[in-house]
């Protein structure tokens, strides 16, 4: 829990201004003897603003501006979660901070360039486009707290404030420990973020930049090694730290930094009821570094032969470099522009060269990319239309990218949308090249090729009826991890599997479509009924992109002001399920989801009981998850021999402060 102590200063902070602020208000009042200071008790008051909620401001990476919200809705119950989003197409594993299995089937192709790779681990990590500034007119404070599985708590605690209307900065951290119900599977994960943003008063000059320090630790323990523990019912294991696990030695871990500087000046700059044009530079700078761990003990068969019996230790290391300059022009008749020109330095490397009988790995990847793009926005009466386009000129690992967007606003109540999405890069570093201690993890993939996806979206919203979205993806070249699982005979016990990896990339296309449906229905002027509904259909010869062919959320509730409308009452009821599939499995050593065709998991339903309330700024949580396991047979599985959740009752909090 690195940095819990500045997360602890921050709040007292944070408590400290109000405080300051309350106990100046009551000393003044309280000198009712001196007429001077009651004059200034009353200037003070008739001089003090009240400022609303919309004062408060959010700014994304893409600066679109939010604002801190404190209402209780039936969504911000769908994001009051470890990942505080949504989680809708995901399925988490057993232990909270652990990874995720995939129940939807992404669109779109992440980063214009490879990344590091280990991708079950990044559910948590926060990227650039992740990151928020914040503009307030006083100081803030957001406290996120939850309760976890067993011994720990998930807390996010954010503090920001403007020392003048030009300038503002911010520190966050979001801490999470939890040990888990089974054994040997234990989370540890920090992320801390500090903000800031500034511009000159005449608005010609704006600078925004953050860092941010992120560490993802996870005990693996390979799963179950005797399933039926699980699925038998059997009451000795009710205590599940009771079940037998493949090994309780191993560990992966990554680590990530990162320093950003997003600023551009203004060469000149009209802004009225009658001029709205400028001219500006800018420059974006990136460097971060990336470091993953896989650890262990002692050599387990389970992963095949190794180098060495104990003390086996992998570690890839990633450094980045982007630097980015661009030209941006913005006028009524053409809209918002830009230009830009961006550099990139890579460096992906290992400690030494593995050499093999037919072949010497490598153990470093390091080049320089450039590549040249622009982007374009304008709005025309109800349309809005937007587009942007980068080319990679020098380099091997990026390609092209193409995303453009159309909106219509029909009315006050419909909207429609559509988005093209195409991209080419190479993939993510590990499937390319990979080094570990044990023998059948070592490769070095010269002949991979570009993998490309396009994605054509359509979307139609209606603040009345709810949004239905229908995305048609072609992915050429498609990269993935095949899990290639030695059972033995049919002699042998689960305990004597070897699970080795191959790295692979289809030379087919493979095509897919996803329907998805939601909205939130009111009756009774009390009751509501929000609905998610997903519809998926993937065309390929052979099984590699795999995800449930239906995927359904559905939650009834009730909703109500009590006490003269000093609380407001959520109580509800929601059930998920998804139908069958092949779900993927997981490689505790790559730190990655695999592919497998041998088990088909699902069918199974999750269901949670949650009361919620809201007092002022300050939400309350109380949820009992997945309570039908009371009467469910266990066969609930998130990955082959990793079980899924047990009923637990966990309860958390959310609280602003504005002082």
């Amino acid at each position: 829990m690195r940095y819990i102590n500045f997360v602890l200063l921050f709040f007292v902070i944070g408590l400290g201004f109000g405080y300051a602020q309350t106990e100046t208000d009551a000393e003044v009042a309280s000198d009712t003897t001196s007429v001077l200071s009651e004059r200034k008790f009353n200037k003070k008051k008739e001089d003090k603003k009240e400022f609303a909620i919309e004062d408060y401001k959010i700014i994304s990476y893409e600066r679109d501006t939010t604002h801190f919200d404190t209402t209780l809705t039936i969504f911000k119950e769908y994001k009051y979660n470890y990942l505080r989003k949504d989680n809708f197409e995901l399925l988490p594993f057993a232990n909270v901070g652990q990874t995720y299995n995939i129940l939807g089937a992404e669109t779109e192709q992440k980063g214009f360039y490879p990344r590091m790779g280990e991708e079950a681990k990044y559910n948590n990590y926060m990227e650039v486009e992740d990151i928020d500034y914040y503009h307030v007119p006083t100081p803030s404070t957001e406290l996120f707290y939850k309760t976890v599985m067993e011994q720990g708590q998930v807390l996010d605690a954010l503090i920001t404030l403007n020392t003048s209307p030009q300038f503002n900065f911010s520190f966050a951290y979001k801490g999470t420990r939890s040990l888990g119900k089974y054994q040997h599977i234990l989370s540890s994960t920090g992320n801390f973020r500090f903000t800031t943003n500034y511009h000159t008063k005449s608005g010609k000059y704006q600078m925004r930049g953050h860092i941010t320090s992120q560490d993802i630790l996870n005990q693996e323990n390979g799963g179950l090694a005797v399933p039926e523990q699980f699925t038998s019912g059997d009451e000795e294991f009710q205590d599940r730290s009771r079940i037998d696990v493949r090994f309780e030695d191993a560990e992966n871990f990554l680590l990530g930094k990162r320093y950003f500087l997003d600023h551009q000046y203004f060469l000149f700059k009209e802004q009225d009821s009658l001029r709205n044009y400028g001219l500006s530079i800018g420059h974006e700078l990136t460097y971060e570094t990336k470091i993953y761990e896989f650890r262990q003990g002692r050599a387990n068969p389970y992963f095949g032969e190794s180098f060495q019996a104990s003390n086996l230790e992998d570690r890839a290391r990633l450094k980045t470099f982007n630097n980015q300059l661009n030209l941006n022009y913005n006028n009524k008749i053409i809209g918002e522009a830009s230009f830009l020109v961006n550099f990139y330095r890579y460096n992906y490397y290992f400690n030494s060269l593995v050499v093999q009988e037919n072949q010497i790995i490598g153990n470093q990847m390091q080049n320089n990319e450039i590549s040249l793009g622009g982007k374009w926005k304008k709005r025309i009466g109800g349309f809005t239309v937007a587009a942007d386009f980068t080319q990679n000129i020098v380099g091997d690992m990026g390609g092209t990218l193409l995303n453009a967007e159309a909106g219509y606003e029909v009315n006050d109540d419909i909207s429609v949308r559509a988005n093209l999405h195409a991209s080419s890069r190479m993939p993510n570093f590990n499937y390319l090249l990979y080094q570990s201690d044990y023998q059948s993890y070592n490769w070095q993939n010269d002949d991979f090729e570009k993998q490309n996806i396009s994605t054509f979206e359509g979307t139609v919203a209606s603040k009345k009826w709810g949004e239905l979205s229908v995305a048609y993806t072609i992915r050429d070249k498609y990269a993935y991890f095949q899990e290639v699982l030695d059972q033995g005979d049919s002699t042998s016990s689960i305990a004597d599997d070897v699970q080795t990896v191959l790295p692979t990339q289809f030379s087919g296309s493979i095509n897919s479509m996803k329907v998805k449906f939601s909205n939130d229905i009111h009756f009774l002027r009390k009751w509501g009924l929000a609905n998610t509904l997903m519809y998926q259909n993937v065309n390929q010869s052979e099984n590699i992109l795999n995800v449930p062919q239906f995927t359904t959320r559905n939650t009834l509730y009730y909703s109500n002001h009590l006490f003269k409308k000093a609380l407001y009452i959520q109580v509800g009821l929601t059930a998920k399920y998804f139908t069958e599939y092949y779900m993927n499995s997981y490689s505790p050593v790559l730190g990655e989801l695999l592919v497998q065709d041998r088990e088909e998991i699902g069918g199974f339903p999750m269901m949670d009981f949650f009361i919620n309330a809201k007092v002022r700024r300050t939400r309350i949580y109380l949820k009992a998850e997945q309570f039908n396991t009371f009467f469910a047979e266990p066969d609930y599985f998130t990955a082959p021999n990793y079980p899924y959740r047990d009923f637990i009752v966990r309860f958390g909090v959310v609280w602003n402060f504005f002082t």
